[in-house]
């Protein structure tokens, strides 16, 4: 039989002898390991050389990993060091979840651009090469928030609510039963923005930073509505939530971005390395016609 409603795991951490095995943890994880083998492979579409994205991940990831917990101790700094407050370990305890997606995208930049300094290739093309991979890696981590029974929306009777523990419910919300399953909202919005890119992308010959900017916009647009679903304790400023403040500011930004990028670089960058190093480029050297009268044999590096 079908269930009415959505069920929510029984557990979410399970015991390999001493070590325990934590389904939120598992999913980041995963979502990592897609985006690098995607984001490696739209990058050597575009012309850029296998395993740039993976050595530019090994800084990258750590760094959004610090910079999405920074963002979520910060902005949700009550839960830890206000009245009652879990206090510093529990800050440094990201296993039991708190990643803010702002926090991760910034550091992950710098990363990022680290990364790419180190390698000798310009960062815009791999912004534009990652963005739809990190967006399927936002849609499988989300997921990590199911097995957590965290951050679900207000009450409902739909057949596809999320069946919430009592424990997991808070106050207020105990005689509920069933919430919207904003994790499964944003999982969805994150695939249709994943391949909304990849369309964009091809159709547009986007370049310059503007996959990336795009995916900023729609991300925004989607975190707007569905973070005012949510029922979790959050900042407010002038009576909205602290997230849906930082998705409109950040979301107008991507949108001049992407305006003011496409008039004054149209089209898509051809060079993916930074000045001083070798092109990177899949294509063999031809060689030209043989020399004639001492004149040396041209080449054609296309």
């Amino acid at each position: 039989m079908i269930p009415a409603f959505i069920p929510s795991p029984g557990q979410g951490v399970w015991l390999l002898g001493p070590v325990p095995l934590r389904a939120y943890a598992l999913l980041i994880v995963a979502g990592i390991v897609v985006a690098v083998w995607l984001g490696n492979r739209r990058y050597v579409a575009r012309g850029g050389a296998p395993g740039v994205i993976t050595d530019i991940a090994i800084w990258a990831v750590p760094f959004g990993i610090v910079g999405g917990r920074l963002y979520h101790v910060i902005s949700d700094h009550q839960l830890y060091f206000g009245p009652g407050g879990a206090g510093w370990i529990a800050a440094l305890r990201i296993w039991d979840g708190g990643l803010g997606i702002w926090g991760a995208v910034t550091l992950g930049a710098l990363g990022a651009w680290i990364g790419a300094r180190r390698a000798g290739v310009l960062l815009p093309p791999i912004a534009d090469a990652v963005a739809p991979a990190v967006a399927v890696a936002q849609a499988i981590g989300r997921w990590g928030n199911w097995f957590n029974q965290e951050l679900f929306g207000s009450p409902t009777d739909l057949p596809w609510g999320l069946e919430i523990d009592v424990a997991h419910r808070p106050a207020g919300y105990e005689q509920f039963a069933t919430f919207h399953p904003t994790f499964l909202y944003e999982s969805l919005w994150m695939v249709g923005v994943a391949l909304v890119l990849v369309w964009a992308d091809r159709r547009f010959q986007l370049g310059h930073g503007r996959v990336f900017a795009l995916y900023i916009l729609l991300y925004c647009s989607g975190r707007i509505w569905i973070e005012s679903l949510r029922i979790d304790s959050a900042n407010q400023v002038l009576g909205l939530r602290l997230n849906v403040w930082t998705a409109l500011l950040v979301g107008i930004g991507a949108a001049i971005y992407l305006v003011v990028s496409w008039r004054l670089r149209p089209g898509r960058e051809s060079v993916l390395t930074r000045p001083g190093h070798e092109p990177v480029s899949d294509e063999p050297v031809l060689a030209g016609p043989d020399p004639v009268d001492g004149e040396e044999a041209e080449t054609d590096i296309r």
